[in-house]
């Protein structure tokens, strides 16, 4: 059995690490609750993007947009968005699950697979594949900002408009709630038409200077706010998930205290009769 000495030393290590821990989840379930007040903001805008792009196909039905036609996937791009930090559990393993399972269903048809990675995890994961990586940015923040990611963005939409992708998939983590976070796959490009039925049924624009010049423009914003919304949504399961992991860590370090502190209290209480039991073998050999 251990010394107490050495016992002693353990107990105050992992209390150490526990308070560690519970200040992670604290600090981890604040930044969650402001995460999720952006994401519930950009979800409304994210839709009502794609409601205006229906009504802007509707109002020119001949015109089709280049990010609106289907063409034969040659190469495809996915865009995976990882944290920059760990200790959120499996998050980001799940997210390059799902990105792996996606590769090898489009590479399995023939196609090529470019990459454009949002988090440091992800760059430092998949630089390891040896896969093209067409754009890339890291350190976003835990606020991130549509501006940061236009550039990223933008690359693979110039590479879709040159025809070097033909397909553009976003994958991320998707909030569920504070237990669950779910890694999503969605395609970006091409923008599936939307349905005349899941319109509003009275609305009216005026286009300037037209609605075919105006798509474009709406088009690019569209799919900007489509990746913003995942960044917002994945830093959001990043704290849900930070925090998840930060209470076991501390209810295991509690745990394992309480183990320590039974074993301190045995070694303890049998130095102590082995003392007293020194002293009466010398009194008696006196």
């Amino acid at each position: 059995m251990a010394g107490t000495k050495e016992i002693r030393t353990k107990i105050a290590s992992v209390k150490s690490t526990q308070k560690i821990t519970k200040a992670m989840q604290m600090v981890a379930t604040s930044k969650m609750r402001r995460a999720q007040d952006r994401m519930r903001l950009a979800r409304p805008y994210a839709e009502k993007m794609r409601a205006t792009i229906g009504h802007l196909t509707e109002a020119n039905p001949d015109y089709r947009h280049p990010f609106m036609v289907t063409r034969e996937p040659k190469s495809i791009g996915i865009i995976v968005i990882s944290t920059d930090r760990g200790l959120c559990g499996g998050l980001n393993a799940n997210i390059f699950k799902n990105t792996i399972y996606l590769m090898r269903e489009w590479q399995g048809k023939g196609a090529d697979v470019n990459l454009c990675l949002v988090g440091s995890k992800g760059l430092g994961f998949f630089r390891r594949l040896g896969l093209p990586i067409l754009a890339n940015i890291t350190h976003l923040g835990d606020r991130p900002h549509v501006k940061d990611l236009i550039g990223t963005v933008k690359v693979m939409l110039d590479a879709y408009r040159e025809g070097r992708i033909d397909r553009l998939f976003l994958v991320n983590a998707h909030f569920v709630n504070t237990m669950t976070q779910k890694p999503t796959v969605e395609q970006l490009l091409p923008v599936e038409p939307v349905k005349s039925s899941d319109l509003a049924e009275h609305w009216d624009y005026i286009y300037e200077p037209s609605a075919a010049g105006i798509l474009d423009g709406v088009l690019m914003r569209y799919i900007e706010s489509q990746v913003y919304r995942g960044a917002v949504e994945n830093v959001a399961s990043e704290m849900a998930a930070r925090m998840v992991a930060m209470k076991a860590a501390s209810d295991n370090a509690g745990k394992l205290i309480n183990e320590l502190q039974l074993i301190y209290n045995k070694a303890r209480q049998a130095a102590i009769t082995k003392e007293l039991a020194e002293i009466v073998g010398g009194a008696a050999a006196v």
